[in-house]
């Protein structure tokens, strides 16, 4: 017990000698440890006199103590020192370039309808939807399509099991219905557009089961074929992006317009390049027409004060066409390498002046 001063000095200068916490653990091994100075102390307390060993305790645990703080204090010292050097040892270049990030990609059949709705929103028209599966008297027999008529048949339509009230359901062939809807619960003028799915019993390299479809409606007073006529041709300038694109309208027959038109627009197929708004081809690209009075009727409008015109598209042939995808089967197969060669960038956004704008 009369060297513990002494021993209270040197462990406290051997703490504050220390120079890392390597050597700041050998110190406190030496105090603390199991044959540490401190604990040989607190061993020796046993052959003392009652009072000197109470003394002699307190005076031990007060230098254990104080070795204790100094330790933790000389341990926080050391560790902010290290952890300084290792950063400025460790530097990292911000100049280089990030490691490449995988994005996903707007797929071509969404990028062609947002594409056409905006330039017929642009023309004023507005976006209706409806349901996938329908009656057949929405389908059908309210567009003038008879029951005897060959699209009704089931080798080209989806049914449904079961009758509800007289109608069996339909998985729709067009997405006419929403116009018959629309018709029923609002009052001319109508001026819509109906962006959709679609199905039908058919599958190669042009058709699928499922496909998407864009039909356009309108009604009003005193509306024409001119009407029509110019709104069609503005959509196709401005959705194949050419000016002076060459637009015809051939005589065709629907049920649910008259007088009906198909509608080409001019190309070329010379030397195995096809080139749209080139050359003295056509293709066709959508149906169209006036729509019929008995439709009209069909949904409560009086034919004798409105007239009006529809038309329709598939979303996939204008895709393929304006993007020079060959096979319609691959926009519904997931492969992610077609998906990055032919997906669009979230930024692309839609106009009817110049295309694609960023």
């Amino acid at each position: 017990m009369d060297n513990a001063d002494n021993i209270r000095v040197d462990l406290l200068r051997a703490i504050a000698a220390a120079k890392n916490t390597s050597a700041l653990e050998a110190v406190r091994i030496s105090a603390l440890g199991k044959k540490g100075l401190i604990t040989m102390l607190m061993k020796s307390l046993a052959g003392l006199e009652p009072d000197e060993r109470k003394s002699g305790g307190q005076k031990i645990n007060t230098m254990k103590t104080e070795v204790c703080l100094a330790l933790d204090e000389r341990k926080s010292v050391l560790e902010r020192d290290e952890l300084d050097a290792r950063l400025m040892a460790e530097k990292i270049d911000v100049s280089l370039p990030v490691r490449p990030r995988s994005e996903g990609s707007i797929h071509p059949i969404s990028q062609v309808i947002e594409e056409i709705t905006a330039i017929f929103c642009e023309m004023g028209f507005t976006v209706e939807e409806g349901p996938d599966i329908e009656e057949d008297w929405y389908n059908f027999t309210a567009l003038n399509i008879p029951p005897e008529h060959p699209a009704r048949q089931e080798h080209d339509t989806f049914y449904l099991p079961g009758e509800d009230k007289g109608h069996r359901k339909v998985l729709r062939t067009h997405t006419s219905p929403v116009q018959i809807h629309t018709m029923e619960d609002q009052e001319p003028p109508i001026r819509i557009i109906v962006p959709g799915r679609t199905y039908r019993c058919d599958y190669d390299a042009t058709h699928s089961p499922m496909f998407h479809q864009v039909e356009g409606l309108v009604i009003d007073e005193n509306t024409h074929m001119g009407h029509l006529k110019g709104c069609l041709i503005d959509f196709c300038r401005a959705m194949f992006q050419v000016d002076d694109l060459p637009v015809r309208f051939r005589p065709s027959y629907f049920p649910f317009t008259e007088p009906s038109a198909e509608v080409d627009i001019g190309c070329t197929r010379a030397d195995g390049e096809f080139r749209i708004g080139y050359g003295d081809d056509w293709l066709e690209i959508l149906g169209c027409g006036m729509v019929n009075p008995k439709v009209l009727e069909n949904c409560g409008i009086d034919s004798a004060t409105y007239q009006g015109f529809a038309f329709g598209m598939g979303v996939e042939r204008i895709a393929m066409l304006k993007y020079g995808i060959p096979d319609l089967r691959t926009f519904f197969e997931s492969d992610l390498r077609w998906l990055k060669h032919y997906g669009f960038s979230a930024l692309d956004v839609p106009g009817m002046v110049g295309g694609l704008n960023r």
